[in-house]
C-alpha cells in the first residue's frame, strides 16, 4: 500500500509489538479522519443546498466517522502505556472501551438522522436532483470501499478491534450511501421523491451497524472465549514439549490485543519426577511467553499412563461418551478401586448449547451404560464446559 510505504516505512517489515500497534493505529486513523471530513463536508454541502435528507444524514455519518476516528487516536494512546502499580496488566482494554465510545456515536448519529427522515415524510419537502449529487456519492462509495480494505488490512496485521470494527463501519457506510445514491436516481429517472423513506432506511441500517460494533467491543471487555485458532496454538505449543502427555482447561485472559494471560491443566506421568515435572512446566511458561507474548501458568495433572488396564478403560469410556455426545471429551481420568466397588473419576467437556436437563440425561447415560458393563464400576463425572470459542 503507498500510503503505508510513505508514511510507516520504518515500520513495514518489524514484529508487531505495542509500540508499532500504537503507530499504525495512529495512522489508520489519521488517514481516516481526513477522507471522512472531506467526504462530510462535500455531501452535507450537496444535501444542505439540493434538499436531500438521505445525503444529509450520509455526511453527518461520514463527520461522526472522523470523530470517532478522534477518539480511537486517544483510545490507542491511552492503551499503548506500559503497565504500573495500579494496572500490572497495562492499559490494552482502553482500546475497547474507545471503540465502545464510537459505537455510542455511531448510534447517535443513526436516531438524529432517522427523527430528520420521519419528519420529511410527515411534512414534505422536495429535493432537487444534480448531477453533483451523483458524482460526490458515487465518489464517496469508492472512498469507503477504499477504507474497509485498507482498515481490515491493518487491523489484521495489527490485532486492533477499533480498526476491524471501523473496517465494518466503512463497509456499511458504501452500502448505504449507494441506498442514497439510488433514491439520487429514482428522483432524476421516475420523478419519485423516496429521499425521506430512504433516509430512514439509511438510518436503520446505520443504527445496526452501531449496535453490531458495540456488541464486537463489549464482548472482551466482559470476557470472551479464546479465538480457536489462538487456543490450539497454545494448545499445541504445551502438548509438543517431550513428557506433556495431554493437556485440557484452558483460559485465556485478555487485558488488550497485546496483553493476555492463561492457565492450562497439563497432564504428565505420575512416575515423572516431581522437580523434573517442575523444571519442565517452567520452561513451557517461559517459552510461551517469549514466543507467543502470553504470561501463561501451568497446573500440573499427574497421568497414569504404565497401567494398561486403566487406559484401555480410558479409551473405552472416551469412545462411549463420544456415540453418547459427538461434542463431548473427557479429561483426567482416574481409577480408584475398592472391595466392593471400582470408581471411574473423569471430567466431561461438552458444548455450552446442552442444557441443564441434557447434561444430567448425558451422565445417567453414562452411568446406565457403564453399570450394564460391570456392575461393580461406579462413574463419578464432572461436567463442564470449554473455554474455547467455536
Amino acid at each position: 500500500m503507498i500510503l503505508e510505504k510513505i508514511f510507516m516505512r520504518n515500520y513495514i517489515g518489524k514484529d508487531i509489538d505495542a509500540q508499532i500497534r500504537e503507530k499504525y493505529g495512529i495512522f489508520a486513523s489519521i488517514v481516516g479522519i481526513v477522507c471522512n471530513i472531506l467526504l462530510s463536508g462535500s455531501k452535507m454541502l450537496v444535501g444542505l443546498f439540493f434538499g436531500s435528507v438521505a445525503i444529509l444524514a450520509d455526511g453527518l455519518n461520514n463527520l461522526s466517522d472522523a470523530a470517532s476516528a478522534i477518539i480511537s487516536i486517544i483510545g490507542i494512546k491511552i492503551a499503548a502505556k506500559p503497565a504500573d502499580e495500579e494496572h500490572p496488566f497495562g492499559h490494552g482494554r482502553y482500546e475497547y472501551i474507545a471503540a465502545l465510545i464510537v459505537a455510542f456515536l455511531i448510534l447517535e448519529v443513526a436516531i438524529t438522522c432517522f427523527k430528520d427522515s420521519i419528519a420529511k415524510i410527515h411534512d414534505g419537502g422536495t429535493m432537487v436532483f444534480a448531477w453533483i449529487s451523483v458524482i460526490v456519492l458515487a465518489v464517496s462509495i469508492l472512498a469507503k470501499l477504499w477504507l474497509f480494505f485498507f482498515y481490515r488490512r491493518i487491523g489484521r496485521k495489527v490485532d486492533s478491534k477499533v480498526c476491524m470494527a471501523t473496517s465494518k463501519d466503512a463497509l456499511s457506510d458504501a452500502v448505504l450511501t449507494s441506498a442514497t445514491l439510488a433514491s439520487t436516481l429514482v428522483l432524476h429517472f421516475f420523478a419519485l421523491d423516496i429521499d425521506g423513506y430512504v433516509g430512514a432506511v439509511v438510518s436503520v441500517m446505520i443504527f445496526i451497524a452501531g449496535i453490531g460494533v458495540a456488541k464486537d467491543t463489549i464482548e472482551p471487555i466482559i470476557g470472551s472465549a479464546a479465538p480457536k485458532e489462538l487456543y490450539d496454538c497454545i494448545t499445541q505449543k504445551v502438548e509438543g514439549y517431550e513428557g506433556i502427555v495431554g493437556s485440557h482447561d484452558l483460559i485465556v485472559h485478555s487485558y488488550g490485543p497485546t496483553k493476555r494471560m492463561a492457565t492450562i491443566h497439563a497432564e504428565v506421568a505420575s512416575t515423572m519426577d516431581i522437580e523434573k515435572a517442575h523444571e519442565l512446566v517452567d520452561l513451557i511458561e517461559k517459552e510461551t511467553l517469549r514466543d507467543l507474548g502470553i504470561f501463561l501458568v501451568i497446573h500440573m495433572d499427574p497421568i497414569d499412563v504404565c497401567n494398561e488396564e486403566v487406559m484401555k478403560m480410558k479409551e473405552a469410556m472416551a469412545q462411549l461418551v463420544a456415540e453418547l455426545e459427538p461434542q463431548a471429551t473427557i479429561h483426567d481420568f482416574r481409577v480408584v478401586k475398592g472391595e466392593n466397588r471400582t470408581n471411574l473419576i473423569f471430567d466431561v467437556v461438552v458444548p455450552f448449547s446442552m442444557s441443564d436437563i441434557g447434561k444430567r440425561e448425558l451422565v445417567l447415560e453414562i452411568r446406565r451404560v457403564v453399570k450394564a458393563q460391570d456392575e461393580k464400576l461406579e462413574c463419578v463425572i464432572t461436567v463442564e464446559n470449554s473455554y474455547c470459542a467455536k
